[in-house]
Parts: C-alpha cells; structure tokens; sequence
C-alpha cells in the first residue's frame, strides 16, 4: 500500500507543480511540464489495473486543460498511449515476433495465442465504436462515473485476491494453455473496460484468472492484448479529433507526453511484473478503493469541480 500510495503522491505533487508553474492554459498551449505530467501519469497507470483514463481525468483538471479544450484533451490523453504500445512491443519482442512467425511458420502454440488475441480484441473494438460518442463520451466520461468504477473494480479485485489467498501467484496454468474460446471469454470481460476508471488491465487480467491462468500469464496475455486494443484506439483517436489536438497543442507537447509515456511505462510494467510474481493484486484494490474515497471526498468538499 505504500508504493501505491508514493505513486500517488507523485503524480498529484507533480500536477500541481505543473499547475502552479505555468498559471492557466492559454489556447493553442501546453507546457512541456505539463506535457510530462500526462506522459509519467500515462505510462505508470496504462498497465497497472487501476485504470489511467480515471487518472488522467482528474490529472487535466488539475493542469486546467479542460478549459481549452476537452476534446482536444480527451484526445491528447488517448494518442500518448502509443508510447506506453512502445514500451510492450520493447519488453515482450521476443513473444510478439514468435507469434508473428507463426502465421508462415508452423508453430500451433503461438498461432493459437495470436489467434485468441485477435479474438480477444474484436468484442471491445465493435461495442466501443458503436457506445462511443452517444454513450461513453456523453455519460460515462465524468467524476462519479469513475469513483464508482474504481471502488466497485477495488472490492472485486481484493475478493479475488481472497480466494487466491493460499494460491501462490505464479501458480496456474501457463499461457501457452490458454483457448481461443478463453480468449474469447477475456474479451466480452475486456468490454466492461469501456466504462471510464474500469481498467482495462483490471478485467483482463481477472477474466484469465477467473480461466485458471496463473496471475502472470494472465498480466502477460493483458500486455499482449493491450497492444492490439491501445492502438486501435490510439488510431481511431488520432484520425477523428488528431487535428484538433494539433492544432491546440501543436507537435512538440504530444511527442514529448509520448516519449515520456513510454519510460514510465517500461518501469510501470517491469515493476508490476516482478510484483505480481510474489505478491498478488490485493494492493492494486486497496489502491483503487483509496483513491476513490480520495476523490470523492475531493469533490464533495468543492476542491474537483
């Protein structure tokens, strides 16, 4: 709880340094301050299961981006992704290139795997274009809405890691095991992460718990999975409001937010990993039901507004 909390700290102390020392947010600008603000909160929460679009919500309120523009920074947020798809497609080369190969090179084990990713990806990727604009834009981007999430995906991960609790965490079954019919299984849970402060992270690696996958080859197929799902967002976001956050912010404050994305996320995903290997996600519940106290508090005493 602890590193959890010092995690927090930083990136609320670091808000309100850039905040405080850059005044508000004039159109057509970002600080390069701030510009890292949103890359470290990015890249140390895209993996973590505590969901980073909760963080980042709160984090451009607290720079006062939202008062230029909310597409624009809604955008920002989601394209400075790519840097944290930069940093699995550095981490787990070796896997993706095995899974690659596959498709001209006989290999049952890995063709399975990139198969069920491919799986995976389709039930999140048709429900969020369809919900986007009319529903998730339009009532689930807010602070309640993601209070709710943080707290209720808290309770859920800290029951989980009660009927693990004599189960060490690297006990289960290997990725390698894992169906196209569980990866199917993995996705349709992936969709509940559509809902803001869910966490994308949080319903994949529970859903391949839920499977029998031990925790780290549950975290290992969310990293996977995320890269397909991230980019395509990454993607869709960048061609329908890319030229509004250009235009906004210019070039300069989105390719620093992504390269600082993608060395938070480096450090985010190889501490998770070592983590989860000996500790299981009863933290990251604690974490999630602490900050939505947090939050909530904030808000009713007029602080978040």
């Amino acid at each position: 709880m602890k590193r959890a909390a010092g995690v927090a700290i930083l990136v609320i102390s670091l808000a309100g340094l850039a905040y405080a020392g850059t005044g508000p947010v004039l159109a057509h600008s970002m600080s390069v301050l701030q510009a890292a603000v949103l890359g470290v909160v990015e890249g140390l929460t895209e993996y973590l299961p505590v969901s980073s679009t909760g963080h980042l919500i709160i984090t451009q309120y607290l720079l006062g981006l939202n008062s230029v523009s909310k597409e624009a920074a809604d955008a920002y947020a989601i394209c400075i992704q790519a840097g944290a798809i930069v940093a699995v497609l550095f981490l787990y080369f070796g896997r993706i290139r095995q899974m690659l190969a596959s498709v001209v090179k006989p290999d049952p084990i890995n063709h399975r795997l990139l198969l069920g990713i491919i799986v995976a990806f389709i039930p999140a990727a048709v429900l969020g274009v369809a919900l986007k604009s009319h529903i998730i834009d339009k009532y689930l981007f807010g602070y309640w809405p993601v209070i709710a999430a943080w707290l209720v995906g808290g309770v859920v991960m800290l029951l989980i890691a009660r009927q693990r609790r004599d189960i060490p965490p690297d006990a289960g079954k290997p990725l390698e095991s894992l169906t196209v019919r569980g990866a199917l299984f993995i996705g349709l849970l992936q969709c509940l992460s559509l809902w803001p402060g869910v966490s994308r992270s949080l319903t994949t690696i529970v859903a391949g718990a839920m499977l029998g996958l031990s925790i780290p080859a549950a975290v290992e197929f969310s990293f996977l999975l995320g890269l397909v799902t991230l980019g395509a967002a990454t993607l869709y976001e960048g061609l329908k409001d890319g030229p509004l956050m250009i235009a906004t912010y210019g070039w300069v404050t989105p390719l620093i937010g992504l390269a600082v994305a993608c060395v938070a996320a480096v450090i985010s995903v190889k501490w998770m990993v070592g983590y989860l290997n000996r500790h299981g996600i009863a933290l990251f519940g604690y974490y999630r039901i602490a900050l939505a106290i947090i939050a909530g508090a904030l808000i009713l005493s007029g602080i978040l507004r």
